[in-house]
């Protein structure tokens, strides 16, 4: 089994709480499962902040890999889907509040296809005067979905129509790598990572990605395991396949000029070509037969497009925001960041 493969195969050890409620949380899942567990998250926490984030994470993370010593049995433990559901209403009325009213699905859809004159963002920083430890400080970031890339799709499979299940499925098996392991999607991020002098290991930056990164992650898995949020999810990816393309080359071009092997950079490049088709693919054999079968769908698609940009755009801003001002964007810096220092076991200055 090579390397990247291999960093696929263990659940990741149970992160460092960021506030009472993770810490509840954390220490309830170190115990085994009992049938008088109570949870509950305290009265008015932010449904942005660090707290609500990690935790939610948390509990999302029990449907995937799960974690290190946590027994298997809490993924659908009573009190585990009662906590989900309190921080997913906070965070689902943050999101709401965020969007507004999205404008109609065709306007949402057409807009996914212009990039804005004078646009802003990590990948274009990166290409026009990018570092080196911002560029793996990127990578950190995005490790958390895509080490994971197109799982949280698949939970929407089951509770859509023939036969637009069957053309989602088609795009999925491209992020899989189509037949062939080594050439998954996550196996090439993975790669990638290495390649930037990165572990590799699922989850190993857990502690690492701020609330942000985190955000961006949990709307996927939120969207993913609800019914009632299945035209979200088409919406939001909608918005990945579409608009990944352009970015997906600045970060090829901008890896490249800061040292990146073929290895560094075929996970982007992989998806200069991939996404192109996959766009037209979504567009018309996912969301337009979805849409002329259950056309009470089409607003949930547009506020899962907008609920998308709305993450992306308080990430996209914390790492500028942070880069502007010559320090990291991680919780704990990389080595090689300003002003880092070693954490307490060596590795990237990520403390376990």
């Amino acid at each position: 089994m090579s390397t990247t493969l291999s960093a696929f195969t263990a659940a990741p050890a149970l992160p460092t709480a960021r506030g009472p409620l993770g810490a509840a949380l954390l220490d309830t899942l170190r115990r085994p499962p009992r049938t008088d567990s109570v949870l509950a998250a305290p009265a008015g926490l932010d449904p942005w902040g660090e707290d609500l984030q990690l935790a939610l994470y948390t509990c999302y993370e029990l449907h995937y890999l799960g974690f290190a010593g946590v027994h298997a049995a809490w993924e659908w433990h009573p009190a585990l889907l009662a906590l989900r559901a309190q921080l997913e209403h906070a965070f689902l009325g943050a999101l709401c509040e965020a969007v507004g009213d999205p404008p109609p699905l065709d306007r949402a859809l057409s807009d996914l296809l212009v990039e804005p004159a004078g646009a802003d963002g990590p990948s274009y920083r990166l290409l026009a005067d990018g570092q080196r430890w911002q560029a793996r400080e990127f990578l950190v970031h995005r490790s958390l979905y895509h080490l994971k890339e197109a799982d949280p799709q698949l939970w929407v499979v089951p509770r859509l129509p023939h036969p637009v299940k069957g053309a989602l499925m088609t795009i999925q098996f491209d992020e899989y790598g189509a037949g062939r392991p080594e050439r998954a999607h996550a196996v090439l991020f993975a790669e990638m990572m290495a390649d930037f002098g990165l572990d590799p290991a699922y989850g190993h930056y857990l502690d690492a990605v701020p609330a942000p990164g985190l955000a961006a992650v949990n709307l996927q898995s939120m969207f993913g395991l609800h019914r009632s949020l299945r035209a979200a999810l088409i919406g939001q990816f909608a918005t990945l396949e579409i608009t990944s393309s352009p970015g997906a080359a600045r970060l090829a071009q901008a890896f490249a000029q800061l040292g990146a092997s073929p290895a560094g950079t075929l996970f982007y490049r992989e998806h200069i070509t991939a996404d192109a088709v996959h766009e037209q693919l979504v567009r018309h054999t996912v969301i337009a037969p979805l849409v002329a079968a259950e056309p009470e769908l089409a607003a949930g698609i547009a506020f899962g497009i907008a609920a998308t940009g709305a993450v992306e755009e308080r990430l996209g801003g914390h790492l500028l925001g942070c880069w502007n001002g010559r320090r990291s964007s991680l919780r704990v810096p990389l080595d090689d960041a300003p002003g880092a220092t070693a954490g307490v076991d060596g590795v990237d200055g990520v403390a376990r």
